[in-house]
């Protein structure tokens, strides 16, 4: 049977009252259990405020704010300037037509304010389904050439006509792209585990399943119709990315390669982009970190793949670097970031070339190498991988000499990378699919301060500035990640560091994320001027990690009634290749700081 859209309706608006991640589990766990199997990937897509994964490359909606103005004039007989204006009462779209509705349907012919001249009700004609909004959702979305623009407004004006006041604000608030409703993958998967596992025990099963398929809808599909057995089975398939394993940091030679068992493969850490080439006969399909599809950004690397990857069917892992093109040397990651920003591919390709330097292979004709030790994929990489001076493996020792680990480091740092990686070789170093752990650990350049390395923080908030900032955003609230939680913690507020580009662009970057309210993710007792919806990261230094009473990063896990900040933050650049839940997280900072006060401690012995 269909899916009656009100039951999802209900629900998002219960997880819009609560920032409790308990009881939105619980929430979760009722949606489930009430969604039909063949229909729960549509509803999963739609709580990640999605249609389908990023990495297929298929349209997004494509419906701007005017355009859901005009539909939602169209649906409820008003003029445009009457939604606009309670839109900008509202601050909200989605509110100003679920209002809109609400009192033509309270009081069909009588004059209410903006409302007086509403000649008819239009009230549901029937029950609207999931699978209807999802599937004209999905038709908005692949319209397109002439005429597009008036048939994705009529298509979402025909919806709007047919939901219910709750129903049409959650169908405009998914359009504007405004469905944060503070659920991660996380909440989904525990939700999960529970209905279709029986205990959030099984929720490691689901995990490592969607790690390996980057697609959650499919993967509850398969949960739902077939069973939690039926997840074990899964397995990298070529074209579909493999959520990217991540890595520890540390800046003690001796105490790292204690952590990775005493002995380690030590790579460079390129300063280039982290990407995934999937190769399936003479088809190419190249996956950012983020597990975008950025295959057409690439052709140099499509025709390397092609030509220099000795498997019918092979995923590998690299790092895309751009090279001077007269001395081929590395040049910095901003560089390569031009490409990206350039229409025009084969011209930029011409201006900024690439090296691809590779780490790991995790699939290889037929073979599923992701729970392989390190040793044996280095194997199978060497074998598939004809080397050229522009695609090869990336430059590596194995030791287990922490001096031999800190001259290589230096090295690395002379030609150009931004450090080394450090990874296991042990038994069981495998491929840790979406997860950080010790198995591979980062070793990065001082950038001659206290703190030692920079951090990767999310925006969560923004403060307008003063003087010749006046009236622009300023600076910034920044966030770690505490991935025990799913949410997202205080740690500084950034306002150094901008370039005047870099704050004439802050307005249109945080404008699809600003919020009315603290997002259910957000866990700050700083209040900035607007909140801002997790999703931008930057890279940020400082002079030194500190204790704080107002930031709620590691509260209370050094000192009681403290957490920990960044005395003298300064922006660095925007990292667009990484997820908000790629940041760097709570753990990781509590580290730096416990390495820092050590550090206090022996430069203290040593003044004795």
């Amino acid at each position: 049977m269909p899916m009656p859209f009100k039951i999802l309706a209900d629900i998002l608006e219960k997880l819009e009252r609560t920032t409790s991640r308990t009881q939105m589990i619980l929430y979760l766990v009722e949606l489930f259990k009430k969604t039909p199997p063949e229909t729960i990937d549509k509803v999963i897509y739609i709580l990640q405020g999605k249609l389908w994964p990023e990495w297929k490359g298929l349209p997004e909606l494509g419906v701007g704010e005017k355009s859901l103005t005009k539909a939602a004039a169209i649906a409820l007989h008003v003029s445009e300037h009457v939604v606009e204006q309670l839109a900008k009462k509202y601050g909200d779209v989605g509110k100003a037509i679920e209002y809109l509705k609400r009192e033509k349907d309270r009081e069909v012919g009588k004059p209410v304010g903006l409302l007086a001249f509403m000649p008819k009700k239009t009230g549901a004609a029937e029950e609207l389904t999931v699978e209807k909004v999802y599937d004209t959702m999905a038709r908005i979305a692949l319209a397109t050439g002439e005429g597009s623009r008036d048939l994705k407004i009529k298509l979402l004006a025909s919806l709007l006509t047919e939901a219910s006041p709750k129903e049409a604000k959650y169908i405009a608030r998914f359009v504007e792209g405004r469905l944060r409703l503070g659920v991660g993958d996380a909440t989904i998967m525990e939700a999960l585990a529970l209905v279709f596992g029986g205990s959030a025990a099984k929720r490691p099963i689901i995990e490592r399943a969607y790690n390996l398929r980057a697609d959650l809808g499919i993967v509850a599909k398969i949960l739902a119709t077939q069973g939690i057995d039926a997840l074990k089975n899964v397995h990298p398939e070529v074209g579909i990315p493999i959520r990217p394993m991540l890595a520890e940091r540390l800046n003690n030679p001796v105490e790292i390669l204690k952590k990775v068992g005493g002995k380690a493969i030590v790579e460079y850490k390129y300063d280039g982009e982290r990407a995934q080439i999937h190769k399936k006969g003479d088809q190419v399909w190249i996956f950012s970190r983020r597990l975008e599809n950025i295959t057409h950004m690439y052709p140099d690397v499509v025709e390397m793949a092609k030509k220099y990857l000795k498997a019918n069917e092979a995923i590998v892992e690299g790092e895309i670097v751009a090279i001077d093109p007269e001395t081929g040397e590395l040049r910095p990651f901003q560089i390569l970031m031009h490409r990206r920003r350039k229409h025009d591919v084969l011209q930029a390709m011409k201006e900024i070339p690439v090296a691809v330097y590779l780490f790991d292979i995790l699939y290889c004709d037929g073979e599923d190498l992701t729970l392989k030790p390190l040793p044996m994929r280095r194997k199978y990489l060497e074998d598939v991988v004809e080397q050229t001076e522009r695609w090869r493996i990336a430059e590596n020792i194995v030791t287990d000499d922490p001096d031999m680990l800190e001259k290589f480091f230096l090295k690395a740092i002379e030609d150009g990378a931004e450090g080394v990686m450090v990874k296991a070789i042990h038994d069981r170093s495998i491929y840790q699919a979406g997860a950080r752990g010790w198995l591979w650990i980062k070793y990065k350049r001082d950038y001659k301060s206290e703190m030692m390395d920079t951090v990767d923080l999310v925006v969560i908030g923004a403060f307008y500035g003063k003087g010749r900032r006046g009236g622009k955003f300023g600076a910034l609230l920044m966030a770690a990640y505490d991935p025990d939680t799913d949410t997202f913690k205080s740690v500084c507020k950034v306002g150094s560091g901008f370039t005047d580009e870099d704050l004439e662009r802050l307005d249109d970057m945080l404008k699809p994320y600003i919020r009315q309210t603290k997002p259910p993710r957000v866990d700050s007792t700083m209040r900035p001027d607007v909140w801002v919806e997790p999703a931008l990261v930057a890279e940020i230094m400082g002079a030194e990690l500190t204790l704080s009473p107002i930031h709620t990063c590691c509260y209370g896990w050094a000192k009681s009634g403290a957490g920990i900040s960044i005395r003298f933050p300064r922006f660095i650049r925007w990292r667009p290749d990484k997820r908000p839940e790629d940041a760097t997280t709570t753990k990781e900072l509590f580290e730096m700081y416990k390495r820092q006060l050590r550090k206090v401690e022996e430069a203290k012995s040593a003044s004795k």
